[in-house]
Protein backbone atom coordinates (compact mmCIF):
# COMPACT_ATOMS: atom_id res chain seq x y z
CA UNK A 1 0.00 0.00 0.00
CA UNK A 2 1.22 3.50 -0.85
CA UNK A 3 2.61 5.08 2.33
CA UNK A 4 0.63 8.32 2.19
CA UNK A 5 -2.63 6.40 1.72
CA UNK A 6 -1.75 4.16 4.68
CA UNK A 7 -1.33 7.23 6.87
CA UNK A 8 -4.63 8.68 5.63
CA UNK A 9 -6.34 5.42 6.64
CA UNK A 10 -4.68 5.39 10.08
CA UNK A 11 -5.87 8.95 10.77
CA UNK A 12 -9.32 8.13 9.41
CA UNK A 13 -9.80 5.05 11.60
CA UNK A 14 -8.37 6.88 14.61
CA UNK A 15 -10.98 9.60 14.16
CA UNK A 16 -13.61 6.90 13.59
CA UNK A 17 -12.95 5.36 17.00
CA UNK A 18 -12.71 8.73 18.77
CA UNK A 19 -15.87 10.18 17.24
CA UNK A 20 -17.83 6.97 17.68
CA UNK A 21 -17.89 8.12 21.29
CA UNK A 22 -18.19 11.87 20.74
CA UNK A 23 -20.85 11.71 18.01
CA UNK A 24 -23.04 9.51 20.18
CA UNK A 25 -22.63 11.77 23.19
CA UNK A 26 -23.23 14.97 21.24
CA UNK A 27 -26.47 13.63 19.76
CA UNK A 28 -27.75 12.75 23.23
CA UNK A 29 -26.69 15.84 25.22
CA UNK A 30 -29.84 17.90 24.65
CA UNK A 31 -32.11 14.92 25.44
CA UNK A 32 -30.12 13.16 28.17
CA UNK A 33 -29.17 16.26 30.19
CA UNK A 34 -32.17 18.54 29.63
CA UNK A 35 -32.37 19.84 33.22
CA UNK A 36 -31.73 23.58 33.18
CA UNK A 37 -30.32 23.18 29.67
CA UNK A 38 -27.14 21.47 30.96
CA UNK A 39 -26.65 19.40 27.79
CA UNK A 40 -26.73 22.23 25.27
CA UNK A 41 -24.88 24.51 27.72
CA UNK A 42 -21.99 22.02 27.82
CA UNK A 43 -21.90 21.94 24.01
CA UNK A 44 -21.93 25.73 23.80
CA UNK A 45 -19.05 25.96 26.32
CA UNK A 46 -17.22 23.25 24.40
CA UNK A 47 -17.25 25.21 21.16
CA UNK A 48 -16.48 28.49 22.94
CA UNK A 49 -13.33 26.84 24.30
CA UNK A 50 -12.63 25.61 20.77
CA UNK A 51 -12.70 29.23 19.57
CA UNK A 52 -10.13 30.26 22.20
CA UNK A 53 -8.01 27.25 21.32
CA UNK A 54 -8.20 28.14 17.63
CA UNK A 55 -6.53 31.45 18.29
CA UNK A 56 -3.21 30.23 19.63
CA UNK A 57 -2.84 26.54 20.58
CA UNK A 58 -2.58 24.70 17.22
CA UNK A 59 0.49 26.39 15.75
CA UNK A 60 2.37 26.10 19.03
CA UNK A 61 1.58 22.40 19.45
CA UNK A 62 2.11 21.50 15.79
CA UNK A 63 5.48 23.26 15.70
CA UNK A 64 6.62 21.74 19.00
CA UNK A 65 5.13 18.25 18.74
CA UNK A 66 4.47 17.72 15.04
CA UNK A 67 1.14 16.62 13.55
CA UNK A 68 1.25 13.06 14.90
CA UNK A 69 1.73 13.85 18.58
CA UNK A 70 -0.61 16.83 18.40
CA UNK A 71 -3.34 14.47 17.16
CA UNK A 72 -2.61 11.88 19.88
CA UNK A 73 -2.53 14.42 22.71
CA UNK A 74 -5.68 16.18 21.55
CA UNK A 75 -7.55 12.87 21.41
CA UNK A 76 -6.91 12.44 25.13
CA UNK A 77 -8.88 15.66 25.73
CA UNK A 78 -11.92 14.06 24.08
CA UNK A 79 -11.72 11.09 26.43
CA UNK A 80 -12.15 13.40 29.45
CA UNK A 81 -15.57 14.46 28.13
CA UNK A 82 -16.74 10.83 28.16
CA UNK A 83 -15.47 10.55 31.74
CA UNK A 84 -17.31 13.77 32.71
CA UNK A 85 -20.60 12.26 31.55
CA UNK A 86 -20.32 9.46 34.12
CA UNK A 87 -21.59 11.92 36.71
CA UNK A 88 -23.25 14.69 34.74
CA UNK A 89 -23.44 18.00 36.60
CA UNK A 90 -22.37 21.58 36.07
CA UNK A 91 -19.17 20.76 37.98
CA UNK A 92 -18.17 17.84 35.75
CA UNK A 93 -19.57 18.49 32.27
CA UNK A 94 -18.54 22.14 31.97
CA UNK A 95 -14.83 21.65 32.90
CA UNK A 96 -14.50 18.56 30.69
CA UNK A 97 -16.24 20.45 27.87
CA UNK A 98 -13.57 23.15 28.20
CA UNK A 99 -10.79 20.53 28.05
CA UNK A 100 -12.32 18.93 24.95
CA UNK A 101 -12.67 22.34 23.31
CA UNK A 102 -9.04 23.19 23.96
CA UNK A 103 -7.97 19.90 22.37
CA UNK A 104 -10.38 20.11 19.45
CA UNK A 105 -8.69 22.89 17.50
CA UNK A 106 -5.18 21.34 17.47
CA UNK A 107 -6.70 17.96 16.58
CA UNK A 108 -8.52 19.17 13.49
CA UNK A 109 -5.79 21.57 12.43
CA UNK A 110 -3.12 18.87 12.60
CA UNK A 111 -5.37 16.50 10.65
CA UNK A 112 -6.06 19.05 7.89
CA UNK A 113 -2.38 20.00 7.64
CA UNK A 114 -1.31 16.35 7.55
CA UNK A 115 -3.76 15.42 4.77
CA UNK A 116 -2.93 18.49 2.70
CA UNK A 117 0.83 17.89 2.87
CA UNK A 118 0.36 14.16 2.22
CA UNK A 119 -1.86 14.88 -0.78
CA UNK A 120 0.56 17.31 -2.36
CA UNK A 121 3.51 15.02 -1.62
CA UNK A 122 1.87 12.12 -3.47
CA UNK A 123 0.69 14.38 -6.33
CA UNK A 124 4.24 15.62 -6.87
CA UNK A 125 5.61 12.07 -7.07
CA UNK A 126 2.79 10.75 -9.27
CA UNK A 127 2.58 13.78 -11.55
CA UNK A 128 -1.07 14.41 -10.62
CA UNK A 129 -3.07 17.54 -9.89
CA UNK A 130 -2.50 18.50 -6.24
CA UNK A 131 -6.04 19.73 -5.54
CA UNK A 132 -7.56 16.54 -6.98
CA UNK A 133 -5.47 14.31 -4.70
CA UNK A 134 -6.29 16.51 -1.70
CA UNK A 135 -10.02 16.26 -2.49
CA UNK A 136 -9.73 12.48 -2.79
CA UNK A 137 -7.87 12.22 0.53
CA UNK A 138 -10.50 14.35 2.25
CA UNK A 139 -13.18 12.21 0.59
CA UNK A 140 -11.63 8.99 1.96
CA UNK A 141 -11.23 10.59 5.38
CA UNK A 142 -14.83 11.78 5.59
CA UNK A 143 -16.17 8.47 4.26
CA UNK A 144 -14.62 6.68 7.23
CA UNK A 145 -14.95 9.52 9.74
CA UNK A 146 -18.64 10.24 9.13
CA UNK A 147 -19.46 6.58 9.70
CA UNK A 148 -18.50 7.20 13.35
CA UNK A 149 -21.99 8.57 13.80
CA UNK A 150 -23.39 5.25 12.64
CA UNK A 151 -21.53 3.19 15.24
CA UNK A 152 -21.81 5.68 18.09
CA UNK A 153 -25.55 6.15 17.63
CA UNK A 154 -26.16 2.45 16.99
CA UNK A 155 -24.52 1.62 20.31
CA UNK A 156 -26.66 4.17 22.19
CA UNK A 157 -29.93 3.13 20.54
CA UNK A 158 -29.38 -0.59 21.09
CA UNK A 159 -28.59 -0.02 24.76
CA UNK A 160 -31.41 2.47 25.36
CA UNK A 161 -34.03 0.45 23.49
CA UNK A 162 -33.51 -2.45 25.90
CA UNK A 163 -34.33 -0.20 28.85
CA UNK A 164 -37.02 1.91 27.22
CA UNK A 165 -40.70 1.48 27.97
CA UNK A 166 -42.82 2.30 24.96
CA UNK A 167 -45.14 4.87 26.51
CA UNK A 168 -48.07 6.19 24.46
CA UNK A 169 -47.51 9.89 23.79
CA UNK A 170 -50.62 12.04 24.14
CA UNK A 171 -51.82 14.38 21.40
CA UNK A 172 -51.35 17.22 23.89
CA UNK A 173 -47.66 16.41 24.21
CA UNK A 174 -47.28 16.00 20.45
CA UNK A 175 -48.66 19.52 19.97
CA UNK A 176 -45.50 20.78 21.67
CA UNK A 177 -43.22 19.00 19.18
CA UNK A 178 -41.75 20.48 16.01
CA UNK A 179 -41.11 24.03 14.80
CA UNK A 180 -43.62 25.62 17.16
CA UNK A 181 -42.44 23.88 20.30
CA UNK A 182 -43.71 24.88 23.75
CA UNK A 183 -40.25 25.76 25.15
CA UNK A 184 -40.67 23.40 28.15
CA UNK A 185 -38.69 20.39 29.35
CA UNK A 186 -41.87 18.27 29.26
CA UNK A 187 -41.33 17.74 25.54
CA UNK A 188 -38.07 16.06 26.33
CA UNK A 189 -38.88 13.49 28.97
CA UNK A 190 -40.07 10.64 26.76
CA UNK A 191 -37.99 7.66 27.76
CA UNK A 192 -35.05 9.66 29.09
CA UNK A 193 -36.27 9.65 32.70
CA UNK A 194 -36.58 5.87 32.59
CA UNK A 195 -32.87 5.22 32.09
CA UNK A 196 -31.00 3.66 35.01
CA UNK A 197 -27.46 4.57 35.99
CA UNK A 198 -26.21 1.12 35.04
CA UNK A 199 -27.47 1.57 31.46
CA UNK A 200 -25.81 4.97 31.17
CA UNK A 201 -22.55 3.70 32.72
CA UNK A 202 -22.45 0.79 30.26
CA UNK A 203 -22.79 3.20 27.35
CA UNK A 204 -20.13 5.57 28.70
CA UNK A 205 -17.73 2.69 29.39
CA UNK A 206 -17.93 1.60 25.75
CA UNK A 207 -17.42 5.17 24.55
CA UNK A 208 -14.38 5.69 26.82
CA UNK A 209 -12.75 2.45 25.63
CA UNK A 210 -13.28 3.52 22.01
CA UNK A 211 -11.42 6.79 22.67
CA UNK A 212 -8.49 4.97 24.30
CA UNK A 213 -8.20 2.66 21.27
CA UNK A 214 -8.08 5.71 18.99
CA UNK A 215 -5.06 7.12 20.84
CA UNK A 216 -3.24 3.78 20.72
CA UNK A 217 -3.85 3.48 16.95
CA UNK A 218 -2.34 6.90 16.24
CA UNK A 219 0.64 6.38 18.56
CA UNK A 220 1.52 2.96 17.15
CA UNK A 221 0.82 3.25 13.42
CA UNK A 222 0.84 6.88 12.20
CA UNK A 223 4.10 8.07 10.61
CA UNK A 224 5.43 11.48 11.56
CA UNK A 225 4.95 13.66 8.49
CA UNK A 226 8.06 14.01 6.38
CA UNK A 227 7.91 16.88 3.95
CA UNK A 228 10.63 18.80 2.15
CA UNK A 229 8.48 21.90 2.60
CA UNK A 230 8.18 21.34 6.34
CA UNK A 231 11.92 20.71 6.67
CA UNK A 232 12.74 23.83 4.69
CA UNK A 233 10.42 25.82 6.92
CA UNK A 234 12.16 24.62 10.06
CA UNK A 235 15.51 25.71 8.69
CA UNK A 236 14.36 29.15 7.54
CA UNK A 237 11.96 30.23 10.25
CA UNK A 238 12.65 30.86 13.89
CA UNK A 239 10.06 29.79 16.40
CA UNK A 240 7.48 32.60 16.43
CA UNK A 241 6.73 34.50 19.60
CA UNK A 242 3.51 33.82 21.44
CA UNK A 243 1.88 37.05 20.28
CA UNK A 244 2.89 36.63 16.65
CA UNK A 245 1.42 33.13 16.79
CA UNK A 246 -1.71 34.44 18.50
CA UNK A 247 -2.23 37.11 15.86
CA UNK A 248 -1.45 34.97 12.84
CA UNK A 249 -5.01 33.68 12.53
CA UNK A 250 -6.33 37.22 12.41
CA UNK A 251 -3.59 38.38 10.04
CA UNK A 252 -4.95 35.85 7.59
CA UNK A 253 -8.20 37.86 7.55
CA UNK A 254 -6.35 40.42 5.42
CA UNK A 255 -7.12 38.04 2.58
CA UNK A 256 -10.49 39.17 1.19
CA UNK A 257 -11.38 35.61 0.21
CA UNK A 258 -11.02 34.44 3.81
CA UNK A 259 -13.39 37.14 5.02
CA UNK A 260 -15.95 36.23 2.37
CA UNK A 261 -15.82 32.57 3.42
CA UNK A 262 -16.73 33.34 7.06
CA UNK A 263 -20.54 33.05 6.58
CA UNK A 264 -20.18 29.72 4.74
CA UNK A 265 -17.86 28.38 7.44
CA UNK A 266 -20.17 29.54 10.24
CA UNK A 267 -23.15 27.97 8.46
CA UNK A 268 -21.44 24.58 8.79
CA UNK A 269 -21.63 25.04 12.58
CA UNK A 270 -25.21 26.34 12.48
CA UNK A 271 -26.59 23.43 10.46
CA UNK A 272 -24.76 20.73 12.44
CA UNK A 273 -25.77 22.39 15.71
CA UNK A 274 -29.44 22.47 14.66
CA UNK A 275 -29.54 18.80 13.73
CA UNK A 276 -27.80 17.49 16.86
CA UNK A 277 -29.28 20.00 19.33
CA UNK A 278 -32.77 20.85 18.09
CA UNK A 279 -33.95 18.21 15.63
CA UNK A 280 -33.04 15.36 17.96
CA UNK A 281 -34.83 17.00 20.90
CA UNK A 282 -37.93 18.76 19.57
CA UNK A 283 -38.75 16.39 16.73
CA UNK A 284 -37.33 12.93 17.52
CA UNK A 285 -37.19 12.64 21.33
CA UNK A 286 -40.39 14.63 21.71
CA UNK A 287 -42.51 12.55 19.32
CA UNK A 288 -40.80 9.14 19.34
CA UNK A 289 -38.60 8.82 22.44
CA UNK A 290 -34.89 9.08 23.21
CA UNK A 291 -34.18 5.53 21.97
CA UNK A 292 -34.96 6.69 18.42
CA UNK A 293 -32.33 9.46 18.45
CA UNK A 294 -29.54 7.04 17.61
CA UNK A 295 -31.39 5.40 14.74
CA UNK A 296 -32.27 8.76 13.17
CA UNK A 297 -28.68 9.99 13.47
CA UNK A 298 -27.43 6.72 11.95
CA UNK A 299 -29.44 7.59 8.85
CA UNK A 300 -27.75 11.00 8.76
CA UNK A 301 -24.27 9.54 9.24
CA UNK A 302 -24.71 6.76 6.67
CA UNK A 303 -25.83 9.11 3.91
CA UNK A 304 -23.19 11.64 4.93
CA UNK A 305 -20.45 9.02 4.80
CA UNK A 306 -21.37 7.66 1.35
CA UNK A 307 -21.91 11.09 -0.17
CA UNK A 308 -18.58 12.32 1.21
CA UNK A 309 -16.73 9.68 -0.78
CA UNK A 310 -18.89 10.30 -3.85
CA UNK A 311 -18.51 14.07 -3.83
CA UNK A 312 -14.77 13.83 -3.15
CA UNK A 313 -14.42 11.83 -6.37
CA UNK A 314 -16.87 13.59 -8.70
CA UNK A 315 -15.86 17.13 -7.73
CA UNK A 316 -13.03 16.98 -10.28
CA UNK A 317 -15.64 16.39 -13.00
CA UNK A 318 -18.54 18.57 -11.84
CA UNK A 319 -16.58 21.33 -10.12
CA UNK A 320 -17.38 22.53 -6.62
CA UNK A 321 -19.98 25.11 -7.73
CA UNK A 322 -22.45 22.44 -8.85
CA UNK A 323 -22.10 20.59 -5.54
CA UNK A 324 -22.55 23.75 -3.48
CA UNK A 325 -25.71 24.51 -5.48
CA UNK A 326 -27.04 20.99 -4.80
CA UNK A 327 -26.42 21.36 -1.05
CA UNK A 328 -28.08 24.79 -0.98
CA UNK A 329 -31.26 23.60 -2.71
CA UNK A 330 -31.48 20.48 -0.53
CA UNK A 331 -30.95 22.34 2.76
CA UNK A 332 -33.40 25.09 1.80
CA UNK A 333 -36.10 22.52 0.99
CA UNK A 334 -35.51 20.77 4.34
CA UNK A 335 -35.75 24.00 6.33
CA UNK A 336 -39.03 25.02 4.67
CA UNK A 337 -40.47 21.52 5.17
CA UNK A 338 -39.48 21.49 8.86
CA UNK A 339 -41.31 24.78 9.32
CA UNK A 340 -44.50 23.24 7.95
CA UNK A 341 -44.34 19.69 9.33
CA UNK A 342 -46.01 18.61 12.58
CA UNK A 343 -44.16 15.46 13.76
CA UNK A 344 -46.30 12.45 14.66
CA UNK A 345 -45.30 8.85 15.52
CA UNK A 346 -47.50 7.55 12.68
CA UNK A 347 -45.20 9.30 10.17
CA UNK A 348 -42.14 7.30 11.22
CA UNK A 349 -40.46 7.33 7.78
CA UNK A 350 -40.49 11.13 7.64
CA UNK A 351 -38.27 11.33 10.73
CA UNK A 352 -35.56 9.58 8.67
CA UNK A 353 -36.04 11.53 5.43
CA UNK A 354 -34.85 14.80 6.95
CA UNK A 355 -31.54 13.53 8.39
CA UNK A 356 -30.88 11.67 5.11
CA UNK A 357 -31.23 14.86 3.06
CA UNK A 358 -29.32 16.79 5.75
CA UNK A 359 -26.51 14.23 5.48
CA UNK A 360 -26.30 14.75 1.72
CA UNK A 361 -25.96 18.51 2.18
CA UNK A 362 -23.51 18.24 5.07
CA UNK A 363 -21.27 15.98 2.96
CA UNK A 364 -20.88 18.87 0.52
CA UNK A 365 -20.29 21.45 3.25
CA UNK A 366 -17.58 19.29 4.83
CA UNK A 367 -15.63 17.88 1.87
CA UNK A 368 -15.88 20.85 -0.45
CA UNK A 369 -15.29 23.58 2.13
CA UNK A 370 -12.26 21.75 3.54
CA UNK A 371 -10.94 21.22 0.03
CA UNK A 372 -11.69 24.84 -0.90
CA UNK A 373 -9.59 26.11 2.01
CA UNK A 374 -6.72 23.80 1.04
CA UNK A 375 -6.75 24.98 -2.58
CA UNK A 376 -7.36 28.72 -2.09
CA UNK A 377 -4.82 29.14 0.71
CA UNK A 378 -2.24 26.56 -0.33
CA UNK A 379 0.71 28.63 0.93
CA UNK A 380 -0.85 29.32 4.33
CA UNK A 381 -2.67 26.10 5.14
CA UNK A 382 -2.33 26.24 8.93
CA UNK A 383 -3.58 29.83 9.17
CA UNK A 384 -6.45 29.03 6.81
CA UNK A 385 -7.56 25.88 8.60
CA UNK A 386 -7.29 27.76 11.90
CA UNK A 387 -9.82 30.24 10.57
CA UNK A 388 -11.99 27.41 9.29
CA UNK A 389 -12.28 25.81 12.71
CA UNK A 390 -12.57 29.20 14.44
CA UNK A 391 -15.57 30.37 12.43
CA UNK A 392 -17.25 26.98 12.32
CA UNK A 393 -16.99 26.92 16.12
CA UNK A 394 -18.62 30.36 16.28
CA UNK A 395 -21.56 28.88 14.40
CA UNK A 396 -21.80 26.03 16.92
CA UNK A 397 -21.58 28.37 19.94
CA UNK A 398 -24.33 30.62 18.62
CA UNK A 399 -26.57 27.68 17.64
CA UNK A 400 -26.21 25.95 21.01
CA UNK A 401 -26.22 29.25 22.89
CA UNK A 402 -29.70 30.26 21.79
CA UNK A 403 -30.99 26.66 21.73
CA UNK A 404 -32.96 26.95 24.99
CA UNK A 405 -33.97 30.59 24.44
CA UNK A 406 -35.74 30.58 21.07
CA UNK A 407 -38.52 28.54 19.52
CA UNK A 408 -37.47 26.18 16.76
CA UNK A 409 -39.21 28.09 13.96
CA UNK A 410 -37.11 31.17 14.76
CA UNK A 411 -33.94 29.04 14.62
CA UNK A 412 -35.01 27.71 11.22
CA UNK A 413 -35.47 31.25 9.87
CA UNK A 414 -32.01 32.16 11.20
CA UNK A 415 -30.57 29.05 9.55
CA UNK A 416 -32.17 29.96 6.22
CA UNK A 417 -30.89 33.55 6.41
CA UNK A 418 -27.31 32.44 7.12
CA UNK A 419 -27.50 29.95 4.22
CA UNK A 420 -28.58 32.65 1.77
CA UNK A 421 -25.83 35.00 2.97
CA UNK A 422 -23.29 32.15 2.71
CA UNK A 423 -24.11 31.51 -0.94
CA UNK A 424 -23.88 35.20 -1.82
CA UNK A 425 -20.42 35.56 -0.27
CA UNK A 426 -19.28 32.20 -1.68
CA UNK A 427 -20.32 33.41 -5.13
CA UNK A 428 -18.14 36.48 -4.58
CA UNK A 429 -15.16 34.19 -3.78
CA UNK A 430 -15.68 32.24 -7.01
CA UNK A 431 -15.89 35.51 -8.93
CA UNK A 432 -12.61 36.73 -7.40
CA UNK A 433 -10.93 33.39 -8.19
CA UNK A 434 -12.14 33.45 -11.80
CA UNK A 435 -10.88 37.01 -12.16
CA UNK A 436 -7.57 36.05 -10.57
CA UNK A 437 -7.14 33.02 -12.86
CA UNK A 438 -7.71 35.11 -15.98
CA UNK A 439 -4.95 37.43 -14.82
CA UNK A 440 -2.45 34.59 -14.12
CA UNK A 441 -0.05 33.76 -17.01
CA UNK A 442 -0.30 30.14 -18.19
CA UNK A 443 2.06 27.77 -16.40
CA UNK A 444 2.78 30.05 -13.45
CA UNK A 445 0.10 28.82 -11.07
CA UNK A 446 1.35 26.22 -8.60
CA UNK A 447 -0.89 23.37 -7.57
CA UNK A 448 1.12 22.07 -4.62
CA UNK A 449 1.18 23.55 -1.17
CA UNK A 450 4.13 25.85 -0.77
CA UNK A 451 6.17 26.46 2.38
CA UNK A 452 3.93 26.98 5.40
CA UNK A 453 5.11 30.52 5.97
CA UNK A 454 2.36 31.35 8.45
CA UNK A 455 1.72 28.84 11.17
CA UNK A 456 -1.60 29.44 12.77
CA UNK A 457 -4.43 27.19 13.60
CA UNK A 458 -7.73 26.43 15.10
Amino acid sequence: MERNLKNVLVISFGFLLLFTAYAGLQSLQSSLHSEEGLGVASLSVLYAALILSSMFLPPILIKKLGCKWTIAGSMCCYITFSLGNFYASWYTLIPTSVILGLGGAPLWSAKCTYLTIAGNSYAEKAGKNGKDVINQYFGVFFLIFQSAGIWGNLISSLIFSQASNNVEISEESLACCGAYDCMTDTTNTTGSAELSNSIIYTLLGIYTASGVLAVLLIVMFLDQIKSDQAEAEKEILETPSFWSTFLATFKHLKDKRQCLLIPLTMYSGFEQGFLSGDYTKTYVTCALGIHYVGYVMICFSAVNSLCSLLFGKISQFTGRKVLFALATVTNTACIIALLLWKPHPKQLAVFFVFPALWGLSDAVWQTQTNGLYGVLFEKHTEAAFANYRLWESCGFVIAFGYSTKLQVYIKLYILLSVLVLSMVTYGAVEYLEAKRSRGTPAGTKKENVGPLTQETHM
